[in-house]
């Protein structure tokens, strides 16, 4: 039985290795094209053979010369991704702690409701969604970006569930030493909820930098643009700069690196407590 139980955990750790290999094959591709001129790109296309000879980091020196507004874009989508991931775990968080903690007339049904929302493509939306953000003068501003985002079905449902796991009798324990329903919130279920927002906070922190099309309907102005709208500007029918664009997309996945390093060690409990209703 265990010469048996450690063969299999040979197995899974190559089966493992096999998965991270996988994975990480496209972001070595990625940073080892980078390296390349943009001459050997348009001729031979992405591929792991190099040059190393001609490899330099000329694409990476013209991305901090300011000879593009790369950095303009790069700003844009930082700003616009804490303020969305703030807002939306915040409110989402709210809502979730509202269908879990009470209760109140027409509280299924409301939920079903945002299950169904949950399962609409944003794509069905966008057309009446954009009538309303133009409606409202938001149109080219980070406001009309962040808004239809502050508050997420997929985070609700997941919050809800977290909470749903937690026993009531801490609330009700706060209420009998005068607590007020604010602080209630504030000062026993956020502490509670931290590997939920880490996990979430991923998530969200990935979806908002990662959004191309609304932003791309929105926003107008070349100054205002979020990072993936501007790497998709530069490649047009007049000239694609693809060096340009490979060595902006290695420093786009910064920040999402960083974020994951930060919270993975809540990543596994938060995503497996959401799941189990306890």
């Amino acid at each position: 039985m265990k010469r048996k139980n450690n063969v299999i955990s040979v197995l899974l750790m190559v089966f493992f290795i096999a998965v991270a290999v996988i994975t990480l094959l496209p972001l070595a591709l990625l940073a080892v094209s980078s390296l390349r001129p943009g001459s050997d790109l348009m001729r031979y296309g992405l591929n792991f053979s190099i040059d190393w000879a001609n490899a330099n980091l000329h694409e990476y020196q013209m991305l901090f010369s300011g000879q593009n507004n790369y950095f303009v874009w790069y700003r844009n989508s930082l700003v616009i991704t804490v303020v969305q991931v703030t807002l939306a775990l915040l409110l989402s968080a709210c809502v979730g702690y509202g269908f879990a903690m009470y209760e109140f007339k027409f509280k299924n049904a409301i939920f079903v409701c945002v299950l169904l929302v949950m399962m609409v493509p944003t794509e069905v939306i966008l057309l009446p969604l954009y009538r309303l953000i133009s409606g409202m003068g938001l149109t080219n501003s980070m406001w009309g970006v962040i808004l239809p985002y502050m508050v997420v079905p997929m985070l609700i449902f997941f919050f809800r569930q977290y909470l749903s796991g937690i026993s009531k009798e801490f609330v009700e324990a706060a209420r009998v030493d005068g607590c007020s329903e604010y602080g209630i919130f504030a000062r026993i279920i956020m502490p509670l909820m931290k590997p939920s927002f880490a996990a979430m906070g991923i998530y969200q922190g990935m979806s908002s930098w990662n959004n191309f099309l609304w932003p791309m309907i929105v926003i107008n102005d070349i100054d205002k643009i979020t990072l993936p709208v501007g790497l998709q500007s530069l490649l047009s029918p007049y000239g694609n700069n693809y060096d340009i664009l490979i060595a902006g997309s290695c420093f786009a996945i910064i920040p999402i690196l960083v974020l994951f390093v930060c919270f993975q060690r809540y990543f596994i409990e938060g995503m497996t407590a959401g799941g189990v209703k306890g």
